[in-house]
């Protein structure tokens, strides 16, 4: 004679509802979901007794529900100026992605817009709206501030508008680059500027000028051609310094796409990098590693500043965040291959 013993499984314990809370605490849904929101009409009685049953529970407040309940998009957009080549720009890939990513970790949905500059923004579908820079286009970002949408704006510092920024000290940037060349012994010196129509394009223009001046380096006219941030563009900007009288010894490009297509012109010319030209860029695009020389650079953290936008722009959407976010980042030197000091032989074009 045996005794059989049967085996009873173990219910697995499954995560806290907002039910449980309710239930273990006698108190309503409603009431446990405005303590969790911090409503103020709650009694002090039915709060202790919430907060010790959320504790018991270890309940976690689902994120969306949340937002749901205090009438919250759980979306991010990202409002892009439309230009060409768009996702040829290592800027504009920095910023997709790092918003991107900080949206996947923070559970949040992307939506991206390529605007004109013209048409209005439909603000129903999201949360917050981040501008990755003002171009022609601050109408949208003055209407979204006024309709109370919770806003961002990368790469661009914003002093007329109430609204929260995060932006690189381009200013600084373009001081960076004339110190170090000027630092190599550099006396003739020009620049392949961004669109001035942009700030970024005019404030690294404007410190890499007044750099030069403070340390008495003639700086002529003919030393800064525009640009426009694409390689188009500095390749006529660089065939047309390398044709003059007195060639520059050294040019500093506003991004590393125009320095790559600037090194390019200047070897089909005969000539090398730094042997004959220093070259320096902006941005810190990885590809500028492996081209015909490793390019001296000034680093702009594109990825950290749209990932700290995205976890900034969220927590003021959560109201956890009351005052206005303005920060601006400091651009690094990262020197490479593509500088050196001024080679001694007068060299001539053809």
């Amino acid at each position: 004679m045996y005794t059989k013993v049967y085996k009873t499984a173990v219910p697995k314990r499954n995560k806290a509802s907002i039910e449980d809370v309710a239930r273990r605490a006698r108190v309503s849904i409603t009431t446990v979901s405005r303590v969790i929101n911090n409503v103020p009409t709650v009694s002090k009685k039915n709060q202790t007794k919430v907060e010790e049953a959320v504790a018991f529970l270890k309940y976690t407040p689902d994120v969306n529900a949340q937002r749901l309940a205090r009438g919250l998009n759980n979306a991010i957009g990202l409002v892009m100026p439309g230009y060409p080549g768009i996702f040829y720009s290592f800027y504009a890939v920095e910023l997709i992605r790092g918003v991107g990513h900080a949206c996947e970790t923070q559970r949040l949905d992307m939506v991206f817009h390529i605007t004109n500059g013209y048409n209005q923004i439909n603000t129903n579908s999201v949360g917050g709206i981040i501008f990755a820079d003002i171009i022609e286009n601050k109408k949208q970002v003055e209407a979204a501030i006024e309709s109370g949408m919770p806003c961002m704006v990368i790469n661009n510092v914003v002093d007329d508008l109430d609204t929260n920024f995060i932006a690189i000290d381009n200013e600084e940037g373009g001081k960076v680059a004339a110190d170090y060349l000027v630092s190599l012994g550099h006396t003739r010196i020009a620049t392949i500027t961004g669109n001035i129509q942009t700030q970024a394009g005019a404030q690294r223009l404007e410190g890499f000028k007044r750099f030069l001046l403070k340390s008495k380096i003639e700086f002529p006219d003919e030393y800064v051609r525009e640009g426009d941030y694409s390689r188009r563009s500095a390749r006529i900007a660089a065939e047309k310094l390398l044709s003059l009288p007195k060639p520059p010894t050294a040019i500093f490009s506003a991004s590393d796409d125009m320095a790559l297509e600037t090194i390019t012109v200047i070897n089909e010319k005969g000539l090398k990098v730094p042997d004959d030209i220093s070259v320096i860029g902006f941005d810190d695009n990885p590809s500028s590693i492996y081209g015909l020389v490793a390019l001296t650079t000034v680093r702009q953290p594109l990825f950290e500043m749209a990932e700290m936008s995205v976890k900034y722009l969220n927590n003021i959407i959560l109201g956890k965040k009351k005052s206005l976010v303005h920060k601006i980042l400091s651009p690094q030197l990262v020197v490479r291959e593509s500088c050196s000091g001024p080679s001694k032989v007068r060299f001539s074009v053809i």
